[in-house]
């Protein structure tokens, strides 16, 4: 159960290219769609005051992108092995931009509803985008590091989203900063739109499903012939659960490490930048991990998302003291990197072939479904004045979500014996 890879070794200067290419394309998509994650969310005070909105009203907005992302995303990989990527990226960005001039001309509610829909339904195309067109593009000795500048852009577009919606809508108004942000959408589907050779992936699948049909001798299987697949589904449910792990040190360290710590409000508030720079280190280390040709992904998981939970326990306990607590978050970020390139050539391998963007798409939308269920529970948990529950769930979800990350692992070990 191997999925389809790039026909070139990648050993000339040509491949080089090409490969540096695709990558530099994809990631910069990557990070828009992680900007577009974040499109509202930081204009929340200024929309509260616009339109009278209460923080449920506000949060509903949040959700509803992830619950639309979501259901998208497995339709998303549908299209993707039909049409090809490229395309279906386009159409994503001119939704990110349409979403953004929605938001900008709101007059109401009603309005906010459908800018964060329009983004959600953007959102929901780039995983099953992005995957197929580094497992179909980008050579194998360079694989491991596609996987991390992946990951790594898509933080970077975390981390910018909010610097620059809020400095925007400080300096010119928060309608002024989604006209921006629809201008950005536009001008990144410029760059993809002249590179777009790069990211074709219509021939290279076509010619793998000929391949495939000649080889077994066998008309090609049904499109949801992967979902009999038990593999996938347990991919699904690893990243179901990680995002646990991920929604509760986003939307909930800060007050837990108030609570916890004793640290004043700016204080404690570096311990996300601080999780998500470390995260960053952590995915450019884990791509030159997954390069070497020995490498073992399920066994680095382990190690890695180990690592993490051990610290957020410690950190949980509160026996380190107000600023070594908020390292001990800081540094976990470290272990969540490094698990992240392994993550995805894992998933390659359980990938059934030619089924890249399906099952892309429809193991990708555990993240949202978990993002959109996890947040309310967490936040019920800090209600009733559980801030050590924060940590505690964030690493017995990195816990479980390692185990099943084995299970992924030696199911495709059997397969391919």
């Amino acid at each position: 159960m191997i999925s389809s890879t790039a026909a070139s070794d990648g050993n000339s200067p040509s491949a080089f290219r090409a490969d540096a290419t695709t990558i530099g394309v994809v990631g910069l998509a990557h990070a828009t769609s992680h900007f577009f994650q974040l499109l509202l969310p930081p204009l929340f005070p200024w929309l509260a005051t616009e339109f009278s909105l209460s923080f449920a009203e506000l949060g509903t907005l949040a959700s509803l992108f992830y619950l639309v992302s979501a259901l998208g995303q497995a339709a998303a990989g549908f299209v993707v092995d039909k049409v090809g990527a490229r395309a279906v990226m386009f159409g994503g960005l001119v939704l990110f931009a349409a979403a953004a001039v929605v938001g900008a001309l709101a007059n109401g509610y009603a309005m906010l509803v459908a800018a964060s829909a329009l983004a959600g339904i953007g959102n929901s195309s780039f995983h099953p985008v992005d995957y197929s067109i580094i497992n179909q593009r980008v050579s194998a000795r360079r694989i491991g590091h596609a996987y991390s500048a992946h990951g790594l852009s898509g933080t970077l577009g975390y981390a910018s989203a909010t610097l620059v919606m809020v400095l925007m809508a400080q300096q010119f108004g928060w309608r002024t900063a989604l006209a921006a942000a629809a201008g950005f959408a536009l001008c990144v589907l410029v760059v993809a739109v002249i590179f777009r050779d790069a990211i074709d992936t219509r021939a290279l699948a076509s010619a793998h499903t000929a391949r495939h049909t000649r080889a077994s001798g066998q008309p090609p299987e049904s499109s949801l012939a992967f979902m009999r697949q038990p593999v996938v589904w347990l991919c699904f449910l690893f990243f179901f659960v990680i995002t646990f792990s991920n929604s509760a040190i986003q939307n909930f360290s800060t007050p837990a490490l108030q609570a916890i710590a004793g640290l004043k409000l700016t204080v404690a508030a570096t311990a996300l930048t601080g999780y998500l720079l470390f995260s960053a280190v952590g995915q450019l280390a884990g791509g030159f991990a997954i390069s070497r040709q020995s490498a073992d992904p399920e066994r680095i998981i382990a190690g890695a998302l180990t690592g993490s939970a051990l610290l957020f326990f410690l950190a949980a306990s509160g026996i380190a003291g107000g600023t070594a607590t908020l390292l001990l978050v800081m540094l976990a970020g470290l272990g969540t990197g490094v698990a992240g390139p392994s993550r995805d050539l894992l998933i390659k391998r359980a990938t059934p072939a030619g089924a890249t963007g399906r099952v892309y798409g429809m193991v990708y939308s555990g993240l949202d479904a978990g993002l959109a269920v996890s947040a309310p529970i967490f936040g019920w948990l800090m209600d009733h004045d559980l801030p050590r529950s924060i940590f505690i769930g964030a690493g017995a979800a990195m816990l479980i979500s390692m185990l099943i990350g084995l299970g992924v692992g030696r199911f495709v070990k059997q397969q391919s014996a």
